[in-house]
């Protein structure tokens, strides 16, 4: 297992395919010095990406890590991809939705995307954590289709049965991945950082 925050994440994980865990890190804020640790993310990808992003052979971590153009690419690559956020500490889950929810339509609106429809799909995810608790351990998931079409989302905490909901909207889904995965724009600098080291050192291989 790979530890992330005393969270631990397998290496490998298998959906319709194995993906493989190419980055991970941590969101957090800094309040009068002290730093607090909201959630660990482990990002995993069908391997295959590295065929889709052979322009950046020879760059170094750093260099793709301030690359948006990367993580552009990266994002929009036909392969499967899945997010797998544990909380490391808790909130409530409307919380949750409402940074999810602002950071999403910030997205839209700026690319000038944000209609009735996608207002919709992503009022349902909203209303999907609205009521549940992220007790600490609690694990939230983001599956992503390799070509367009309906993403998933699941929940699962101690004790519950896990829960599910679908976003069929492609515009909201490639938003959301924007959030964790929009380099410097991302809200996670350390799963940016070591997406990009990662993915320097296998592409110099």
């Amino acid at each position: 297992m790979v530890m992330v925050d005393e969270m631990a994440f397998p290496p490998q994980i298998t959906t319709s395919k194995p993906l493989s865990l190419l980055g991970h890190g941590i969101t957090d804020i800094e309040i009068h010095f002290l730093q607090i640790k909201f959630t660990a993310i482990g990002v995993y990808l069908e391997p295959e990406i590295l065929s889709h992003l052979q322009q950046w052979k020879g760059k170094s971590g750093n260099e793709l890590a301030e690359n948006d153009d990367f993580f552009e690419a990266l994002i929009s690559a036909p392969v499967e991809k899945f997010l797998r956020v544990v909380v490391i500490k808790e909130i409530k889950g409307s919380q949750y939705g409402v940074q999810l929810e602002s950071a999403v339509r910030d997205r839209l609106a700026a690319v000038d995307k944000y209609e009735e429809e996608e207002e919709e799909a992503l009022e349902k995810v909203v209303e999907f954590f609205q009521g549940k608790y992220f007790k600490k351990g609690s694990i939230i998931t983001f599956s992503c289709p390799a070509k367009s079409g309906p993403s998933e989302i699941t929940f699962t905490t101690e004790g519950k049965e896990e829960v599910k909901i679908k976003v069929e909207n492609n515009n909201v889904v490639e938003m959301i991945q924007k959030w964790y995965l929009g380099g410097t724009r991302g809200v996670s600098p350390t799963t940016i950082a070591s997406l990009a080291d990662n993915i320097s050192a296998l592409l110099s291989k």
